[in-house]
Order: C-alpha cells, then structure tokens, then sequence
C-alpha cells in the first residue's frame, strides 16, 4: 500500500495538503464496493463551489479533503467492474450516481436517489453530499465505476488534451447546461452573469451551439479583460451604466433572448456602491429585468438551503428576495439544480478531442502542484482570473 495526500478543509478561510487514508473500495457507512476503482489522480481541480465551504459560507465540517473535479487512471478494479481496466485514463462526473435508481435512469444524475441517506444527490468531497472523499489528492475512489467513468479513447491522446480535459468532470458540462436550459440556440443573444470559469464555461457552450452575441458581467475588471480577450462582449457591472444600459450599447436593445447565472448565493450588488456589499438575489432579480418575455434563465450557479455566514436571517435558510412577480409577468423559464454531468459529457468530450471548442484557454487553466493549492485556493478567492488545475503526481508539469 502506498501513502497518500490530500487538500483538506481546516475552518474559515485554511486550507491545508495533509497525509490522509488510501483509499479502499468501501463506502461512506462502511460498506465493501465491488463495484468502485481507485485511481491515481492526473488533475483535479479547484471549484468556486470548494471556495463556498473554504469561506465557512456552508456546514462543511473541519477534517473535509476536498475536491470534486477529477481526471485520473485506474489503477485498482473492483470485482464487479466489467468495462474497465488499468490504465484507462478516465473523467470522473462530480456527480455520484448509482445509475440503478430512477432518476440515474432518466439522466438526472444530479439528484441520485441511492449514494446520499440524507437527501438526493452526491458529489465527492462535498458537504451534505453524501461523504464520499474528495479528490483533490494522490489517490481516489469512485464507486459505480462502471457507470459514472467517462473512459477517454485513446491514452496519448487524452493526455495531449488534458488541460481541456480536465474540465469535463464539472465546469464545462455545468456551463453547457445553463446555456442548454436557457434555451441558447443559433443566432441567440446571450447574458451571463459571472466571469469567472463556470461563466466562461457558459459563454463558450454559447457559442459552440451557435449564439450570435455572448455578453459576459462582473464586478472584477480582472476576468473582464480575460473574457474579452478570448472573444466575448463585457459588461461592467461596478460602473454606474446599468446592466441594460450596457446591453443595449452592445445590442441596440436593453435586452437579451436567454440568460446564465453562473454567479450563485454570494453574488454582489450593482453600481460602485452595490458591488462591495453581498446581495444574494442580485443576479436573479437582474436577469428577470434583461431577459425577454418568454425567455429563458439558466441557473447552473450555486444555491444552499442553509448559509450561515448570510447577512440576514432569511438568507441563512437560503431565502432569498426573488422577484417572482417579474418573472410570471414576463413568462420566464427558469431552470435550477445541480448539473446531471453524465447528460453532456461524452459529446463535449467530443468537441474538445476535434477541437470544436478550445476551453482551457478560455477558463484560464494554470497548472499547480498539490503543494501550492492553498496558494491557489488564495488566489482563486482574490479574484485570479485562473481556472487552478492541481497535478498531484507533477505528470503534467513535467511534460509541458
């Protein structure tokens, strides 16, 4: 048996890289999984969503390895697993899934009845998720490996694609589901809200089905000079212009047919004033005000049923001041929840292998060691316009 590490949540604001167990095929209440693998991880990747339990904005427990975004080998089988074998270079879904219950059998991953005792849906590394460890280590285990493993086609390829790849496990198919649900097809004009990766994810899913003009808002001028450098309209939110201000000196019109919230529970304000203060319906409320009638809003941002760093009580139990009155006036559909990952990433797989969308340049990914992801951790909270991609074993370092 061979050590391991792992990035493990502290309390508020600490992150640390400790010593922790090598995995075994063996769930969370303890029992034995034939039909799990362990891999070696080749990259796993730091979320805004990890960033949420690192401010102490969830009930993530202090002792949590973190990490849900994971691309790795396998190295260990198994005995029920068929369809598998060491080697294969494999992306890992966040989304935990037995694929026997019935909404694994209707694609909705997201919400698998049978990994999580106290409510639908897992996700390594997570708080309420169900307990499964995390990835952001050396080793891991996933269990159902057979049906939640993504197996790349070929090895040289996949590892000549890795940065790319990398982002198949959550960012890119949680993008691509917000511009799907927000109804963005050819010749669309798009606004989404939040400019950091799963905004940018969201933005390239726009244009790879087709939108005409993809508009992309923050309050950080950082990722807006990275959003426009690789090919997408901004809108600055902390200038006094309003929001539709800005999109009709895009567009000719204060309003656009579809729209992203790529931002989740602790967006800010608009306005200089606004965009220092957290306001968690913020986004919400403004892409009602911007989106057509009979449009459609995506919402692949990140809503909690409980908050206890919230300014207010309300906010605390996830209740936020939506105007849903707005929203019934202008017929919106709205479309929420985690993303069934398994739904999109055999074919976004698929446009990144004949280079249909190029989305490692367009997050921003910068390779770290698994030593400095609490200086990642750091930068990616300041605001970094940077997608960190943690490379436990140095495998990519060393061939770039």
């Amino acid at each position: 048996m061979t050590g391991n590490r792992g990035v493990v949540y502290v309390g508020p604001g600490k992150v640390e890289v400790q010593h922790i167990p090598f995995p075994e095929l063996v769930s969370p209440q303890g029992r034995k999984l034939g039909h799990g693998v362990i891999l070696k991880v080749l990259s796993t990747n730091i979320c805004g969503s990890d960033q949420h339990m690192v401010r102490g904005r969830t009930t993530a427990p202090s002792g949590l390895v973190l990490g849900h975004e994971i691309t790795g080998e396998v190295i260990e089988l198994g005995s029920d697993v068929e369809t598998l074998k060491k080697g294969d270079i494999v992306s890992v879904p966040f989304n935990v899934a037995c694929g026997r219950c019935r909404c694994c059998k209707e694609q909705n991953t997201g919400v698998c009845l049978s990994v999580n005792p106290s409510r639908a849906g897992g996700a390594y590394g997570y708080v309420d998720m169900g307990g499964w460890v995390g990835g952001q280590a050396e080793y891991v285990m996933v269990p159902y490996a057979d049906f939640n493993l993504l197996k790349f086609p070929d090895r040289d390829q996949a590892m000549a694609k890795i940065r790319d790849l990398t982002c198949l496990s959550d960012i890119l198919p949680t993008g691509y589901h917000g511009a799907v649900s927000a109804g963005v097809g050819p010749g669309s004009t798009v606004y989404v809200a939040g400019a950091g990766p799963v905004g940018l994810a969201a933005a390239a899913s726009a244009r790879l089905l087709g939108a005409a003009v993809v508009i992309v808002g923050d309050v950080n001028p950082a990722r807006l000079v990275h959003a426009r450098a690789v090919g997408f309209e901004t809108a600055d939110l902390s200038q006094d212009a309003t929001l539709a201000e800005q999109i009709a000196a895009i567009l000719g019109v204060p309003e656009v047919d579809c729209a992203i919230d790529a931002v989740g529970f602790e967006a800010r304000g608009h306005g200089h004033t606004g965009s220092q203060h957290e306001a968690p319906a913020t986004v919400l409320n403004s892409l009602m005000e911007v989106t057509r009638e009979a449009g459609r809003i995506g919402i692949p941002g990140l809503y909690v049923t409980d908050d206890p760093g919230a300014k207010d009580e309300a906010a605390r139990r996830g209740s936020l001041s939506v105007r849903l009155g707005l929203g019934w006036a202008k017929s919106h559909t709205f479309f929420t929840g985690q993303t069934p990952v398994m739904k999109y990433n055999r074919a976004l797989m698929q446009a990144i292998l004949w280079d249909r969308i190029n989305i490692a340049e367009v997050v921003g990914v910068e390779l770290i060691t698994l030593d400095q992801a609490p200086q990642g951790y750091a930068a990616f909270d300041g605001g970094a316009p940077k997608k960190f991609v943690i490379d436990p074993h140095l495998q990519l370092l060393s061939a770039a």
